[in-house]
């Protein structure tokens, strides 16, 4: 993959916009910036450019709006994104948001149209879409978190044979982006959403939903939990591949926000329930743990030794 483009050094003005997007990454999203401070400056500027967008697409999904007017808000969005793509965002233009964006896809090739595939997964939150089957469920997931997976990519750049570098990172979006639907089958139940696969809900006598701090009388809630993070598990372990393919910063920062996914995963694993009572998270020294072990690139060289075995 390409690396950085040569965009100019960043003005005052753009630099202004890059913190406006690191501020609203730090305070709305602790689990992603803890991983991007571990980047070189322009790529945790580019990143936070991009979750500051991202984060703009999924507030309109999740505010009060009427359905209306959050169609109307999203085709708003994706029309100043094809201004950007376009080239048509000033540095002094009023958006922090879209020059920022504006900059670092010109520093690098980012590949925008995964927004576009990200708005595409809100419109099908708003139309209130559900999903039968875990590959109706998948097609969701790649739209609203493997695309971000992909356009990440195009922040971090690839090193040495990378033929399945877009594969892997859009499996291990995938991954984070079950294990956040575990994490918030309550609060989802409350907005009115159910993410999980109405034929593992049933056959797991849940298809009541999860409207209390308890599961419906006699579900096996236990058993729904532990089949998806089985297949979470799954997701993670291909997706982890992508590590070695990545620059030691890098690949620290994706080990860093996927091994913090993973160790909520073994949380909920322990105990199920525990996702209908509130939000389950990680102490701050779990996830500086989590941080130093990917800044020393453990994590990639297992990887890297595992693939290294698979083949014949």
């Amino acid at each position: 993959m390409e690396g950085p483009t040569h965009a100019s050094a960043p003005s005052g003005q753009v630099l202004a916009a890059y913190s406006y997007c690191e501020a609203v990454t730090g305070t709305q999203a602790r689990n992603f910036a803890y991983g991007i401070r571990l980047l070189p400056t322009d790529k945790r500027q580019a990143m936070s450019a991009l979750y500051a967008f991202s984060r703009r697409v999924d507030d309109i999904g999740d505010g009060t709006l009427a359905p209306g007017a959050k169609l109307a808000r999203l085709e708003e969005t994706r029309a100043l994104l094809g201004r950007i793509r376009a080239g048509e965002i000033e540095e002094d233009d009023t958006d922090p948001v879209a020059v920022a964006l504006a900059h670092a896809s010109r520093r690098f090739p980012i590949p925008l149209g995964g927004l576009d595939e990200l708005i595409d997964g809100v419109l099908m939150d708003v139309r209130g879409e559900e999903y039968e089957t875990w590959d109706d469920l998948k097609a969701y997931c790649r739209c609203v978190a493997g695309a971000i997976g992909r356009l990440s990519l195009g922040v971090f750049g690839t090193v040495g044979p990378a033929d399945r570098a877009d594969e892997y990172a859009d499996t291990l979006g995938l991954a984070l982006q079950l294990t956040n639907i575990l994490r918030d089958v309550r609060e989802d139940a409350g907005n009115g959403r159910t993410y999980l696969p109405a034929e593992d809900l049933a056959k797991f006598g849940c298809s009541e939903g999860f409207q209390g701090d308890r599961a419906p009388a006699g579900a096996d809630f236990a058993g729904l939990v532990h089949h998806e993070v089985r297949r979470a598990r799954a997701l993670f372990v291909e997706g982890y591949r992508l590590l070695p393919m990545l620059d030691r910063r890098s690949g620290a920062c994706v080990a860093a926000m996927a091994g913090i996914y993973r160790r909520l995963l073994d949380r909920i694993e322990r105990e199920p329930e525990a996702v209908l009572r509130g939000r389950v998270s990680l102490p701050t020294h779990e996830k500086a743990y989590v941080a130093v072990r990917g800044l020393s690139g453990l994590d990639a060289r297992t990887v890297s030794r595992r693939s290294t075995r698979r083949r014949p």
